[in-house]
């Protein structure tokens, strides 16, 4: 037999003993399964009546095998797997740009500081319409295109061709490909002269250096009382990053998470002396789309009364999955454990009834009011547990309760403004703005603070993307298009702000209207609030 089926069909008869039941095969069982499996392929390969790929059914059959286990485990195709690992590796190699294509051209949004593009004078705004000598402009270009055509490894060099405004001839650019980070840290800004805010999109390897970083600049300029960690659709990453950000609250050896399963030892994950926020008022966001670090997290800091959550019940994911490579480059992702909060809660949410209907649990809160109103959600009394110090009642089987519900957005007219941004054309919208008018609002504009002070959106701005969106199939309609018209002067404020300075202002412009951390910031001044909530009287 192939040494390629041998050990394929290995994995994949491994996977299906374990999806019988969970039964420990003897040595000698799984190797008659894998000869079993073995001679399935050769006889395919030797007498089926029509020509067939066998690594395709192999791959199929993995799928499928993994599919019956539980909806974390799967197969991850060699192709897939480099760029998987980049958001959680915390790095790409590539020129070092954000970018849009824009009305069939490659336009630059941002420049990473320090990046390789920067450092020749590339700026956002300029068009790069050749790659090698090879044009790109004006030929259907698309995003996957893009990658190809700009990443690559460290220390290889690609010539660009650019067009910039007020430029008469193309500018020609060599750019030395080189490390881009990836961060996991959207924003961080002072809400207010003692409280300040970070948002954290994912858990990764540079996420604990990107946290100390925004703390210790946070506690440069201004005193830092209070915090505000936004967790919200943060759907998680390595277990690491979220015990290193746990530790950061916690005070040493309390524990923050415990992993455990059939086939794998107890392990437990405790704090360190080393915390750098163990004392003030802590505020965790959270909502369905926060899901197993993040739950890690907002589980510990809620089991120890640390902090208060405030939001919607998260994902429910208390599985913890390990790599596992394949002969030929792939991998699996195989759930080898549970983990438990610090209280013994394992918040995973039910998954007996299979993939499909599992992956239906969002709409299932949306048909039971769950995202609406509280007295919606039913808990499980007999996955009760306390909290280490005050004792409050908190539940497993199906993610962490917040503290303090706050309801999903259920304005009327939501769905237009929502069509406009599916459409692109606000972004788009503002991209034609700051081509035309980006060195006046540089000069008029050379602080966050005049800006946000001085500028406006005003309605023909609006007006023009509203056209466009009627260009593109969404409909005006008197009503709809009242109610999203301070949304959309909020985000082409923001969206501006980011391309004038970073993605942390677009958050602060954002976050100014949002319902859930004006909560959060009353809680924090209301004399006794904060207190009486996590006391549970």
């Amino acid at each position: 037999m192939n040494f390629k089926y041998r050990n394929t069909g290995f994995s994949i008869l491994l996977g299906l003993a374990l999806f019988a039941g969970g039964i420990e095969l003897k040595a000698q069982d799984v190797q008659n399964s894998t000869m079993k499996y073995g001679r399935l392929l050769r006889l395919i390969d030797s007498y089926y009546v029509d020509t067939t790929n066998v690594d395709d059914l192999t791959e199929k059959a993995i799928v499928e095998v993994l599919r019956g286990l539980d909806p974390h485990s799967v197969y991850i195709s060699k192709a897939e797997v480099e760029k998987m690992n980049e958001p959680l590796q915390g790095n790409f190699e590539g020129v070092g740009i954000s970018f849009n294509v824009y009305r069939d051209t490659l336009m630059v949004v941002t420049t990473v500081p320090g990046g390789p593009s920067e450092k020749v004078g590339i700026r956002a705004g300029d068009r790069i319409v050749a790659v090698d000598s090879k044009n790109i402009a004006s030929v259907g270009l698309k995003n996957a295109d893009v990658y190809d055509y700009l990443r690559g490894k460290k220390g290889t060099k690609v010539e660009l061709k650019v067009k910039r405004k007020g430029e008469e001839n193309l500018l020609d650019f060599l750019v030395i490909r080189d490390k881009i980070p990836i961060n996991s840290l959207d924003a961080s800004y002072m809400i207010n002269e003692n409280t300040g805010y970070i948002k954290l999109n994912k858990f990764s390897a540079t996420t604990t250096s990107e946290f100390m970083e925004a703390i210790q600049a946070l506690k440069a300029g201004a005193k830092l009382n209070n915090l505000v960690l936004d967790l919200r659709g943060n759907g998680g990453g390595y277990l690491t990053a979220a015990t290193e950000l746990a530790d950061q609250f916690l005070t040493a050896y309390k524990l923050i998470v415990y992993t455990q399963g059939k086939n794998t030892q107890k392990k437990e994950y405790t704090a360190t002396a080393l915390g750098e926020l163990e004392q003030g008022k802590l505020i965790v966001l959270i909502d369905e789309g926060s899901a197993s670090a993040s739950e890690i997290v907002a589980g510990a800091v809620q089991d120890w009364d640390r902090g208060v959550l405030i939001g919607r019940r998260s994902f429910g994911k208390g599985l913890v999955q390990q790599p596992f490579p394949l002969t030929d480059g792939s991998m699996i992702r195989l759930t080898t454990a549970h983990y438990y909060t610090p209280s013994g809660r394992n918040i995973q949410k039910p998954y007996e009834e299979g993939a499909e209907e599992y992956q239906k649990d969002y709409l299932r809160r949306i048909e039971h009011g769950e995202l609406f109103t509280k007295d919606s959600i039913v808990q499980n009394e007999a996955l009760m547990f306390s909290t280490k110090v005050s004792k409050r009642n908190v539940y497993g089987g199906g993610g962490v309760m917040p503290d303090l519900f706050i309801p999903l957005d259920t304005s009327k007219y939501y769905a237009y403004y929502n069509n406009l941004l599916r459409k692109n054309v606000v972004y788009t919208g503002v991209l034609d703005i700051m081509d035309e008018r980006r060195n006046d609002f540089k000069q008029k504009y050379s602080d966050f603070k005049t800006y946000v002070d001085k500028f406006e959106v005003t309605d023909e701005m609006v007006n023009k993307i509203m056209d466009a969106g009627e260009k593109e199939g969404v409909k005006k309609e008197e009503k709809s298009v009242e109610f999203a018209r301070p949304l959309m002067k909020r985000q082409m404020k923001g969206l501006i702000a980011q391309n004038l300075f970073s993605t942390s202002h677009y958050f602060q412009i954002m976050n100014a209207e949002d319902e859930t951390i004006k909560k959060a910031v009353e809680v924090l001044a209301q004399r006794g609030a904060y207190e009486k909530i996590l006391s549970g009287k």
